[in-house]
C-alpha cells in the first residue's frame, strides 16, 4: 500500500515543483554563543532527587525536565548507539542484539584530536537499516570548532573518516578556557549500570557541578542520557537549562506528547541553538519548552510515567493471551450448557453469546478509559490497571445491555461499537493520552508510535467503526423502507468521523488506518445504497485509501499548521527522491512482524480459514451463520467488511500481522455475538437485499433449511 502511496506522491512532483522548497526555514532566536552537552547513559528520572543528586536537582529546578525515548534501532539501545544517532541526526546502531551491548568503539589520541576506530564497518553495518544516517551532523553544524571530552563525545563528534578534531580523553580535563573555546562541546561522563549505581551517579553529579561552575555566561546546556547499557529499556532523562528554558517541560512535534522527546530530536535541536535558522535534514523535530508545576510533582510524574512503561513491557503479551483465553472459555462453556438443536436451547446460547459479546468487544474501551487513573503512581499500578479496565469494562456491559434490552438484538453490539470508536477518536483528535501504556495502546520505549491509533489498536477502532455505522445503516433501513438516503447518510458520517480522526496529520495521521479504513467504509456504503458491483469499480474502491493518505500526506507537508507528522515527512522524502529508504523498512517491518513469536506465521491461516467460514458457512456447517444471512441478507457484506479492515491494515500499516492478531480477541466474540443475535431475533425483520450481499433470501433460507436440516452444532 504506502508502495502505490509513493508513486501516487511522486507522480505529483512534477506539478508541485515550484513548492519542494517548503516548509521554509523556521526563524527561531538568535543563536547560542556555547552549547554544552553533557551525557549520563542510562540516567532516569527516578536516580534524581535533591539529597542524592543535588546537581542534577538544582538544574532541573532552573531548566526544563523531559522523558527521553532512547531508541534508536533496537529496544536495547547501547551508549554507542546513542552518541552515534548524536552524530548523525538517524537511527544507528553498533553490531549487538537484545541480549547486550557490544564492546565500545576504541578512540585512540591523534595530536590534539582523536580517531574513532572502525568508523567505516559501521557505516556499511547501517546501510542494512535503511535510516541513512549523515555522518558528521552534529559536528559540521558547529560554526568554527566543537570538542569532544570522552569516548562516548568522541563518537559524538567524528567524521566519516572517524576523525575527531579536538579531544580530550576525559571530562575532567574541561575547563573554563576550553568550554569557552568552541561553541560546542560534547562530554560523556560514563554509563550508569545497575551494580554500583549509587557511586556512579554520585561520582558524574559531581563532575556535573564542577563543569557547570565553568561554564560561560549565556550557555545553553543540555544534559542527557545516550544509552543505556542494562536491559530492559526505560525512559531516560531530557534536561535543558539555559536562555528560553526556565523552569519548564520538553516538548516536541516528533512525539506531541508534554515532556517526552526522542533520541532523534537531539540532534537538530543542539544545531538549531548553534544556527535557528539553517535547516539540518535530521529526521527529529527541535525541542520546544511547556509550562509545568512545581519540581517534585514533575519529577514523580516522569518517573511514573517511566515505571506506566514497564508495566505495559512486562504485562501486555500475557493480557493479550488472557483476553483470548476469556473469550474462548466463555464461549465455549455457554455452547456446551445449552447444546441441542431445540428452538429454546438455540435461543437461550444466542441471548448468552450476544451479552457475553457485549462484554468482551466493552474490554478495549474499559483499557482505554483505564487510563483516567493515574494508576502509575499508585501502589501495585499492575493490579489497579487491569482491576479498573475490567471494572470499566463490566459497567459498560451491563449498562449497555441495560440500556438497550428493548430494542432490536444488534443494538448493544452497534451501541457498544461506537462507544470504543467514540473513546479512542476522541482520544486521537485530543493528544492520545488514553492510549499512553494501555494494553492496545501506544508504548513510547517501544519507540513505534506517540500520537494517533496506535498500531495494536487499528483493527479494533477499525472494527468497531465499520459495526457501529453498518448497524445505524441497517437501523436506517427497517426506520426509512422508502430511501435509502438516510443509511447511506449514517455510514458516511461515522466514516468521516473515524478517518479523520485517525487520518488528519493534525490529529491521527495514521497511514494504514486510513488506506484499510476508506476503502471498507465506500464499500458499506454501496452495499447499503444497494449498488451492484463488478470488479473494476472495486479495484478502483480498493485503491480510495492510498488516495485520501496521499491528500493528508501533501496537506501536512506542504501546510504544517495542519499537523506536521511522519507522513507529512514521507510526502516531502517521496517528491525529493528520497522515500525509498523508508519504503524499504515498511517493507521489512511488515514482513518481520511474521516472525514476532512462534505463533506470528499461525495468523494468517486464522485469518484465511475465518474468511473462508464467513463466506461459505455451508462448508463448515455453520447453521447459525446461514439463519443471519438469511434473516439479514445485509449481514453478509458487513461481516466480509470486517473481516477485510485488519486483512488491508496489515497489509498497508508497517506492523503488518499484528494488526489482525491484536484484532482477533474482539473480532471472533463480536462476529459471533453479531450472527447469533441476528440468527434468533424475537422478529426477524428483514433488511431488503441488495446485489452485493450474495445470494437472494429465498437462495438463503434454501441454505438455512438444509443447514438446520444437519446434525446439531452450532
Amino acid at each position: 500500500g504506502l508502495f502505490a502511496a509513493a508513486a501516487a506522491l511522486a507522480a505529483a512532483a512534477p506539478a508541485s515543483a515550484a513548492l519542494l522548497a517548503w516548509p521554509p526555514a523556521a526563524v527561531g532566536p538568535p543563536p547560542a554563543r556555547h552549547v554544552v552537552v553533557v551525557g549520563i547513559s542510562g540516567l532516569r528520572w527516578s536516580d534524581i532527587s535533591a539529597a542524592g543528586t543535588p546537581e542534577l536537582w538544582r538544574l532541573a529546578a532552573q531548566g526544563s525536565a523531559g522523558s527521553l525515548v532512547d531508541y534508536a534501532v533496537l529496544p536495547l539501545t547501547c551508549p554507542a548507539d546513542g552518541w552515534l544517532t548524536l552524530n548523525s541526526g538517524a537511527r544507528t546502531q553498533t553490531e549487538h542484539t537484545t541480549a547486550g551491548c557490544a564492546a565500545f568503539p576504541e578512540v585512540a589520541r591523534s595530536g590534539a584530536g582523536a580517531t574513532v576506530a572502525g568508523m567505516a564497518a559501521l557505516e556499511s553495518y547501517n546501510t542494512r537499516f535503511s535510516y541513512n544516517p549523515d555522518w558528521g551532523l552534529l559536528a559540521r553544524g558547529a560554526p568554527g570548532c566543537a570538542t569532544a571530552a570522552g569516548p562516548g563525545a568522541a563518537l559524538a563528534l567524528a567524521d566519516r573518516s572517524g576523525h575527531v578534531a579536538e579531544y580530550l580523553p576525559s571530562a575532567a580535563a574541561l575547563s573554563a578556557g576550553v568550554l569557552s573555546r568552541c561553541p560546542l562541546t560534547v562530554a560523556d561522563l560514563g554509563s550508569l549500570t545497575d551494580t554500583e549505581r549509587a557511586s556512579a551517579l554520585r561520582s558524574a553529579d559531581t563532575e556535573l557541578a564542577r563543569i557547570v561552575a565553568e561554564l560561560p555566561a549565556g550557555t545553553t546546556l543540555l544534559v542527557t542520557a545516550p544509552g543505556a547499557a542494562t536491559s530492559p529499556p526505560h525512559l531516560q532523562v531530557a534536561l535543558v537549562s539555559g536562555p528560553g528554558y526556565h523552569r519548564g517541560l520538553l516538548e516536541s512535534p516528533s512525539t506531541r506528547q508534554p515532556g517526552v522527546v526522542t533520541l532523534t530530536d537531539l540532534t537538530p535541536t543542539v544545531l538549531g541553538w548553534l544556527d535557528p535558522g539553517a535547516g539540518t535534514g535530521a529526521v527529529g523535530a527541535r525541542i520546544t519548552r511547556g509550562g509545568r508545576g512545581g519540581l517534585a510533582p514533575t519529577v514523580r510524574s516522569l518517573a511514573g510515567r517511566d515505571t506506566a512503561e514497564q508495566v505495559w513491557r512486562s504485562t501486555h503479551t500475557t493480557f493479550f493471551w488472557a483476553y483470548a483465553l476469556a473469550d474462548v472459555v466463555t464461549f465455549a462453556a455457554i455452547g456446551l450448557a445449552c447444546w441441542g438443536a431445540a428452538e429454546q436451547r438455540r435461543r437461550r446460547r444466542a441471548r448468552l453469546w450476544r451479552a457475553a459479546g457485549v462484554f468482551a468487544a466493552a474490554v478495549p474501551a474499559g483499557t482505554f478509559l483505564a487510563d483516567l487513573v493515574p494508576w502509575w503512581q499508585l501502589p501495585h499500578p499492575a493490579a489497579w490497571l487491569y482491576g479498573v479496565a475490567v471494572a470499566l469494562a463490566a459497567v459498560t456491559g451491563a449498562a449497555v445491555l441495560a440500556g438497550t434490552r428493548r430494542r432490536e438484538p444488534l443494538a448493544p453490539l452497534g451501541v457498544v461499537c461506537l462507544l470504543t470508536l467514540a473513546v479512542l477518536g476522541a482520544d486521537s483528535m485530543t493528544g492520545s493520552r488514553l492510549q499512553l501504556e494501555t494494553p492496545f495502546g501506544l508504548s513510547l520505549v517501544e519507540g513505534g508510535r506517540f500520537y494517533g491509533i496506535g498500531n495494536e489498536a487499528l483493527g479494533i477502532y477499525g472494527i468497531t467503526a465499520l459495526f457501529g455505522a453498518a448497524w445505524l445503516g441497517m437501523a436506517a433501513l427497517r426506520r426509512y423502507p422508502s430511501s435509502r438516503r438516510p443509511a447511506v447518510g449514517a455510514v458516511a458520517a461515522v466514516a468521516v468521523l473515524a478517518v479523520f480522526a485517525s487520518g488528519w496529520p493534525g490529529f491521527g495521521g495514521k497511514a494504514g488506518g486510513t488506506i484499510a479504513m476508506v476503502p471498507c467504509f465506500a464499500l458499506l456504503a454501496m452495499a447499503v445504497a444497494g449498488v451492484r458491483l463488478s470488479w473494476r469499480p472495486v479495484l478502483a474502491v480498493l485503491l480510495s485509501g492510498l488516495a485520501v493518505f496521499a491528500v493528508f500526506a501533501l496537506v501536512s507537508y506542504f501546510i504544517p499548521g495542519n499537523g506536521a507528522s511522519d507522513i507529512g515527512r514521507f510526502a516531502g522524502d517521496v517528491l525529493h527522491g528520497h522515500g525509498g529508504g523508508l519504503l524499504l523498512r515498511k517493507a521489512r517491518s511488515n514482513i518481520g512482524s511474521l516472525s514476532v513469536s512462534a505463533f506470528s506465521p499461525l495468523v494468517p491461516i486464522v485469518v484465511a480459514v475465518t474468511g473462508l467460514m464467513l463466506w461459505l458457512p455451508s462448508w463448515f456447517g455453520l447453521r447459525t451463520e446461514a439463519l443471519a444471512y438469511a434473516a439479514d441478507p445485509m449481514l453478509r457484506p458487513v461481516m466480509g467488511l470486517l473481516w477485510l479492515m485488519p486483512v488491508l491494515g496489515w497489509l498497508a500499516d508497517d506492523s503488518g500481522v499484528i494488526v489482525p492478531a491484536a484484532a482477533l480477541p474482539l473480532a471472533l466474540p463480536l462476529g459471533i455475538a453479531i450472527l447469533a443475535a441476528a440468527a434468533y431475533r424475537p422478529r426477524r425483520a428483514r433488511c431488503r437485499g441488495t446485489a452485493v450481499a450474495g445470494p437472494d433470501h429465498e437462495a438463503a433460507a434454501a441454505e438455512a433449511k438444509t443447514q438446520l436440516a444437519r446434525p446439531a452444532g452450532t
